[in-house]
């Protein structure tokens, strides 16, 4: 395990175990691909013919992540989605709301996860390109905190054509350097796990080596904001809906170049 000091977006952090849960009915399926459990959501209008594959955070399974992952269907993707923790998501972890369970080891929980998910992503999304695509198919991806760095191997390969994230975790400047597809970056403007600092840095990186990138920066939310927000307070519904609706959009316009 690296030392934090060498990640410009920390790992996750207890603000990563907070959140709140969203109301809806999610209407995908899961099926297994590759060895792992999938959430399959597709397009129930309009229908691009692209796939978008979504990487999760610590939280993994739950129904927010499904309306998430609806939401990039309804934009006319079909939309999949990984259970890297394989059914052990921090959710379960809780002894309420905003506090974790007594004796929680989150570092061990997280070594554990890590480790299975830096093995099977890869295989996974072969996988879901030969189960899925077409000739004329073309991929993005997305991830959210602990989804960030599997969203940039993504960049570094030759499958997607375009990448997001939003309130990224594990990531490192490497990370930045060998993403050369376009990079969409949905943050916040107070988040402990990508300060001001390490997002400027990351922007610099992608400045001087000349990538394709687009910063959305929101003010007076936090890390968690575009999947755990409270959708009672108006403004915190908007920031987390248009982040999806403005990743959906950097997708559309890459996905058709």
């Amino acid at each position: 395990m690296t030392d934090k000091e060498d990640y410009l977006a920390k790992p996750s952090a207890d603000c990563c175990l907070k959140g709140n849960l969203h109301e809806g009915e999610p209407r995908g399926k899961i099926e297994t691909i590759a060895g792992v459990e999938t959430y399959i959501s597709a397009p129930q209008g309009k229908n691009n013919g692209n796939i978008v594959l979504y990487f999760p955070d610590v939280w993994g399974f739950f129904n927010n992540g499904f309306l998430v992952m609806d939401g990039f269907a309804d934009a006319g993707y079909l939309t999949v989605g990984l259970d890297y923790f394989r059914g052990d998501p921090v959710w379960k972890y809780r002894k309420s709301r905003d506090d974790p369970a007594p004796g929680f080891d989150y570092e061990a929980w997280k070594k554990k996860h890590t480790a299975y998910a830096n093995e099977v992503v890869p295989g996974w999304v072969e996988a879901v390109k030969a189960q899925f695509g077409k000739p004329t198919t073309k991929y993005a991806c997305v991830g959210y905190c602990f989804g960030a760095p599997y969203v940039m191997d993504e960049l570094a390969r030759d499958i997607v054509t375009a990448g997001a994230f939003a309130h990224p975790a594990f990531l490192k400047e490497e990370h930045f350097r060998k993403a050369n597809k376009p990079l969409f970056l949905s943050c916040a403007e107070t988040d402990h796990t990508f300060p001001t600092e390490a997002r400027n840095r990351a922007i610099d990186i992608l400045r001087e080596d000349k990538k394709h990138y687009n910063l959305q920066l929101f003010s007076g939310v936090e890390h968690g904001f575009a999947l755990r927000c409270n959708m009672d307070k108006p403004y915190e519904r908007y920031v987390k809906e248009e982040s999806l609706r403005a990743i959906a959009e950097w997708f559309d316009f890459w996905l058709t170049q």
